[in-house]
C-alpha cells in the first residue's frame, strides 16, 4: 500500500485564535497512521490567516476523509479543506 500526501487548509473559528496552539492541537488529533510534515500561516483577507499543513496518510479507502473529519472536531477550528492530494 501507497502513501498520499495531503495538503489540508484550515481555516480558524475566528481571529482571536492563537494559531500556534491551534497546529499544536491539530498535530496531537491527528491518526496514528498520519505524518505530519510541514505547515505555513496563509493571509486570507481583513487579519484573518489561514494555517496549511502537510500529512502524509496510508492510501487506503477514505484515508483524507478520516483525516478532514478529525481535524473538524478540533476546538477553534471553523472549516477544513483537502486542496491537494498526491500519492508519493
Amino acid at each position: 500500500m501507497g502513501k498520499v500526501l495531503t495538503i489540508i487548509k484550515i481555516l480558524p473559528e475566528n481571529v482571536e485564535i492563537d494559531l500556534k496552539q491551534l497546529l499544536e492541537d491539530v498535530k496531537k488529533s491527528l491518526p496514528e497512521n498520519a505524518e505530519f510534515k510541514d505547515s505555513k500561516e496563509e493571509p486570507i483577507a481583513f487579519g484573518l490567516k489561514a494555517l496549511k499543513i502537510a500529512v502524509v496518510v496510508p492510501d487506503a479507502e477514505g484515508g483524507t476523509d478520516m483525516l478532514e473529519e478529525t481535524i473538524k472536531n478540533v476546538k477553534g477550528v471553523g472549516q477544513v479543506e483537502i486542496e491537494h492530494a498526491t500519492r508519493i
